[in-house]
């Protein structure tokens, strides 16, 4: 899939792993559309992306504001081609403790998101890719979502978090087999322990602490190193169907 010309959707893409993604597909010659609740961050990217970004306020569990998104990003002379979504929340909360069980809607609200909100991104891009005109290949568009490797190695506290991205990798494959005979493919990206918004909150000595703990590069992974996945899953049309693990080997403790 080129990636220059097309149509791009990035949901969650104002900052931390979908800014990257958003700037790397713009840099590659897409036409981006940044789909974030954040305004002032998505405002302000697309703003210094300039030509051929835009920005849309949208939730991802809201069809409607994602519909909007969506058709905005298949305006591109060649309609939607990429879309990828990276927008997410967590939470940690054990099964039960002292002070009772799991709270039932944070865990409905970490899975709607997560979750539901990437399958609802992933319905309607695919049924805007699903119009396009096939390319050499065969191919009409592709779709990355963003998973963890929580969805394997869930921590102690992780089970919202974990139970939503394990759907996430869960439903890779079946949808990439629904769509196969439209030419348009369905991957996951399982991201480890990266250098984004939520990290940085922390204090600099756990961040190097939790660095060292990945076997190779023992660092953070940085936000352009997801970007250069997602170039790379575009690019290569035999990618379909899979998870991939990037995460420097890490396989995450009980804690």
């Amino acid at each position: 899939m080129k990636v220059e010309g097309a149509g791009a959707l990035v949901a969650g893409g104002a900052s931390g792993l979908g800014e990257a993604t958003a700037r790397r597909l713009h840099a590659d010659g897409a036409d981006v559309v940044i789909a974030d609740l954040n305004a002032e961050k998505g405002e302000a990217l697309a703003a210094e992306l300039g030509e051929r970004a835009r920005f849309l306020e949208a939730n991802v569990t809201d069809a409607d504001a994602v519909e909007a998104a969506v058709s905005a990003a298949a305006e591109a002379d060649s309609g939607l081609r990429i879309s990828v979504s990276c927008a997410g929340i967590g939470w940690a909360q054990r099964t039960t403790s002292k002070q009772g069980p799991h709270d039932l809607q944070i865990f409905r609200n970490v899975v709607e998101v997560n979750l539901i909100g990437t399958f609802n991104v992933l319905r309607l891009a695919a049924t805007a890719m699903n119009e396009n005109e096939a390319d050499e290949e065969g191919e009409r568009g592709v779709h990355v979502s963003t998973a963890s490797i929580a969805a394997y190695d869930g921590q102690i506290g992780q089970v919202a978090y974990a139970a939503s991205k394990g759907g996430i990798v869960g439903l890779t494959l079946p949808a990439a087999r629904d769509l196969s005979s439209r030419g348009i493919r369905v991957l996951t990206i399982a991201p480890g322990l990266f250098d984004t918004p939520l990290l940085a909150a922390l204090p600099e000595e756990q961040r190097q602490a939790l660095g060292a703990g990945i076997p190779f590069p023992s660092r953070l992974g940085r936000p352009d190193e997801y970007a250069d996945l997602v170039a790379q899953i575009v690019a290569n049309p035999m990618l379909n169907g899979e998870t991939i693990r990037l995460d420097g080997a890490l396989r995450m403790p009980p804690k």
